[in-house]
């Protein structure tokens, strides 16, 4: 075999290039240079054309007898030899048009100066100063970019040798050190009996590569008879550990689920297990029309894969995911965490629906306990209080007043018991928040004439039971006040969801609207509103639209919410 770059040659040949480069780049900046030595003079000789200007001024205002000469010496000035160097082509064009506006502007200046026309010279003599001053700045601008000219030079051609030295040093590193380095380490491992050393790099066209092409040539038999079962155990080898990680991935999963309270945070939580583990970029979980999840930004274009999640033939929602383009999940997988996440869909339901049968049957504990006792008595003074109006003389007009009082207080006292133990007797037989708010509305439809409106985009899983029948009675009590009190024809109430767990609820009348927020004495609705709405860890907020009407807004977040049961007495809801 026949080389044809030697090693040699190649380093010959770029050091010859960085001296013809180190030479070319101080041959030019010598160049510029030599072309400067005259600028000083240049510039020096147009400036002394300003004193020049107004001593010819001088002169013709004074009528002196050396303004012939004055003039002479100005004209051979601006003749100067100097000046007829700028007439080459390198020199800018602005450099030669001010020279030429300043020589013809000279020739009219002369002519004035031979006729005496003071007026018209001292008039022009400013503007003529100051086109001098432009053409000796053009001069000096001319000066300056040939110094940055011969820095640019000097740096542009230190650059390039650098850029040369370096690529001769990575060609070299490139053609002789690596790949000789790479030759002694297979020669090693071919010592111990190890074929699985790095390629060789045979196309390289000098001594290296000829060697390199020898040991491969040498060594790839020895190498064949071992690639085949190191292919094997490799196969294996990754078989184990996607089963491994497989395996790894249904236990964190299994362990996400594995808490007393299910809840939105442990799916998330085996969102974010999947897409850390998994060749998933998004992934998402779409529980009913409003409960929606999602881990990792979606790729525009990229194909989706769906499954559904079911638990005992029910479809309870729907897993998304984007795969990466080089590689895609397991559907095996997938569809094991779908069938998990379906099981967890259906213990959270169980759950909430267990703890709001728990809450109904404590209240209506509350409502018998009630009727039981508050209610007969009220009902013995009503019967007691109508004996007594018998018993007292029609005539006695102070104590007739004082019994319609009475009998007003307790009547209103007793409607007012009434509402408390229907509120109390509120039953829910769903645990989705849509559906157990359709059924709340549903009875108040028809206690009133007024189209009410629902518009529920919150997932239920947003909230947990207790937080569920407090926001619930919190509508309740709100659409109740709005049929009793506002003579409304419409009433709207809109859930809406914003990201990081932030909620808000708006019920919106278009009646007579609200007087006043405080309320009259012996009621409290409002207060008991309010007390809900920082119990769900939010602010409860009464206004009155430009657009008429009240709106009563419930802002909180679930992030915040109160985890505990409340307590009996703060679900004695005034409906007044």
């Amino acid at each position: 075999m026949i080389v044809k770059r030697p090693v040699s040659a190649s380093l010959a040949r770029a050091f010859l290039c960085i001296i013809l480069l180190s030479l070319l780049s101080t041959g030019v900046a010598l160049l510029t240079l030599a072309s400067s030595l005259r600028d000083a003079e240049a510039v020096n000789i147009a400036g002394s054309l300003r004193m020049q200007s107004y001593r010819l001024g001088y002169d013709l205002q004074t009528n002196d007898p050396q303004l012939a000469a004055h003039r002479q010496l100005y004209a051979q000035t601006l003749d100067s030899p100097v000046f007829q160097l700028l007439r080459h082509r390198w020199v800018p064009a602005q450099v030669q048009e001010s020279y030429r506006l300043l020589h013809a502007r000279w020739r009219e200046m002369d002519m004035r100066l031979a006729h005496g026309d003071t007026d018209w010279y001292r008039q022009n003599i400013a503007s003529y100063v100051t086109q001098i001053d432009s053409f000796v700045l053009a001069l000096q601008h001319y000066a300056e970019r040939k110094m940055l000219l011969v820095v640019a030079i000097c740096l542009l051609g230190f650059v390039a040798i650098l850029l040369l030295v370096f690529f001769t040093l990575r060609r070299i590193n490139q053609q002789v050190a690596a790949p000789l380095s790479a030759l002694v380490e297979a020669s090693r491992r071919i010592e111990q009996g190890r074929f699985d050393h790095a390629p060789l790099d045979t196309r390289l066209p000098n001594e290296i590569g000829l060697l390199g092409r020898s040991f491969t040539r040498m060594s790839g038999e020895l190498r064949k008879l071992y690639r085949s079962l190191e292919e094997s155990v490799a196969e294996k080898t990754v078989s184990l550990q996607e089963a491994n990680r497989m395996l790894e991935v249904l236990f964190r999963c299994s362990q996400a689920l594995s808490v007393d309270a299910i809840d939105r945070r442990c799916f998330r939580h085996i969102l974010q297990i999947v897409r850390e583990h998994e060749p998933v970029t998004s992934i998402t979980l779409s529980v009913g029309e409003n409960g929606f999840l999602q881990e990792g930004e979606p790729q525009a274009g990229a194909p989706w894969q769906t499954l559904p999640v079911t638990m005992q033939e029910t479809t309870l929602g729907e897993l998304r995911w984007q795969g990466k383009r080089a590689e895609k999940p397991s559907l095996q997988l997938m569809q094991s965490v779908a069938n998990m996440l379906g099981r967890g869909l259906y213990f959270n339901q169980a759950q909430k629906h267990t703890q709001q049968l728990l809450l109904m049957e404590e209240r209506a504990t509350i409502a018998r306990e009630l009727h039981d006792s508050l209610a007969q008595v009220l009902s013995y003074l009503r019967i007691q209080l109508t004996l007594l109006r018998r018993a007292v003389p029609a005539q006695d007009q102070t104590a007739q007043q004082i019994i319609d009082d009475f009998s007003r207080a307790l009547k209103d006292a007793y409607q007012q018991l009434r509402e408390l133990l229907a509120t109390f007797r509120l039953t829910l037989q769903q645990a989705d928040l849509p559906a157990a708010l359709e059924e709340m509305i549903e009875p108040l439809r028809a206690q009133t004439t007024a189209a009410i409106r629902l518009d529920c985009r919150m997932s239920g899983l947003a909230l947990d039971a207790q937080q569920q029948v407090h926001l619930l009675q919190i509508i309740r009590e709100a659409v109740l006040n709005a049929i009793k009190h506002a003579n409304a024809r419409a009433i709207s109430v809109s859930c809406v969801s914003a990201p990081e767990g932030h909620h808000a609820v708006y019920i919106h009348d278009d009646g007579c609207g609200i007087d006043s927020l405080k309320e009259p004495e012996g009621h409290y609705g409002l207060n008991i509103m309010q007390e809900r709405a920082e119990r769900l860890g939010g602010t409860l907020a009464i206004s009155r639209p430009a657009t008429g009407g009240t709106q009563v807004s419930v802002h909180f977040t679930s992030l915040a919410g109160v985890q505990q049961a409340g307590r009996p007495h703060n679900d004695n809801a005034d409906n007044n």
